[in-house]
């Protein structure tokens, strides 16, 4: 009989460790906070390794796709972006004007959508700027505009932070701030609401399992019954196992005939 309840024993054992799988890595610490704490807030369990290139999130193999969704809702991690100090680095090449314009515009646009990401509510910043620029000798220099497309979640009031937005994009460009006005056609912001990750049904632990709310009552009535219908099988094996039990236990409750006595010989 110990042999089969060590095996049992494995068994259980084994269930209770789950595979994990590796969502992320090379992240920093914040992004991977971020993606932990949207994670916890339904419920997956996640871990975090460091390595070489930076941080491992890892979640539950059977959590894996709802995590994938959750975090493609929620904008995370967000994206990797380039300051003016790594874009400007001195190696020694000589740039051309053309080269130089284009790595100011783009790194000037990385230093903005990186401020308008730290408003509570943005998920996605995304700005194109366009700098002054003379056409051709002669012609009038050309005023900047930019566009700027916010992505935020529904605790985000537009409406709120329009202006400062405005404001704070228009006295970062060059040659702007005395240009736009509220209706300039010449700055345009974008908001688009994200659309957030609703599940079909919450998903809730039970133990090493994840199982559906409704599931989660039929379980844990398995689980009451669980401890008596195993002594219950115990029994039956060993009444199977052991030949004498068996004649010793229908002994004791068959019933015992009245012995008969046979008439006297007259």
């Amino acid at each position: 009989m110990t042999k089969p309840l060590a095996v049992l024993c494995c068994l259980l054992m084994l269930a209770g460790c789950s595979e994990q799988t590796d969502l992320f890595s090379g992240l920093s610490e914040q992004d991977a906070n971020d993606v932990i704490a949207s994670l916890g807030e339904y419920r997956i369990d996640t871990r975090k390794r460091a390595e070489k290139t930076g941080l491992v999130v890892s979640v539950e193999r059977v959590d894996t796709n709802r995590a994938i969704r959750i975090l493609e809702s929620a904008g995370l991690p967000r994206r990797a972006r380039t300051s003016i100090g790594e874009i400007f680095k001195k190696e020694g090449v000589i740039s051309t004007p053309l080269e130089e314009r284009a790595r100011y515009i783009y790194a000037l646009s990385q230093e903005l959508e990186s401020t308008l990401s730290q408003i509570d509510g943005v998920i996605v910043a995304r700005v194109h700027v366009v700098l002054p620029e003379r056409i051709a000798p002669g012609e009038p220099v050309q005023p900047a505009s930019a566009a700027v497309f916010i992505k935020h979640s529904p605790r985000l009031e537009p409406d709120a932070v329009r202006q400062r937005i405005q404001m704070m994009v228009a006295s970062s460009i060059p040659g702007m701030s005395d240009t736009v006005t509220p209706d300039s056609a010449k700055f345009s912001i974008v908001f688009v609401p994200a659309t957030a990750f609703e599940d079909a049904e919450p998903l809730v632990k039970f133990g090493p399992f994840l199982l559906e709310k409704h599931q989660l009552g039929f379980w844990q009535r398995t689980l009451w019954l669980a401890p008596p219908l195993g002594i219950l099988l115990v029994l039956l094996l060993a009444l199977v196992a052991r030949p004498d039990w068996r004649r010793a236990l229908l002994a004791r409750f068959t019933p015992r005939r009245p012995a008969t006595t046979l008439p006297s010989r007259g």
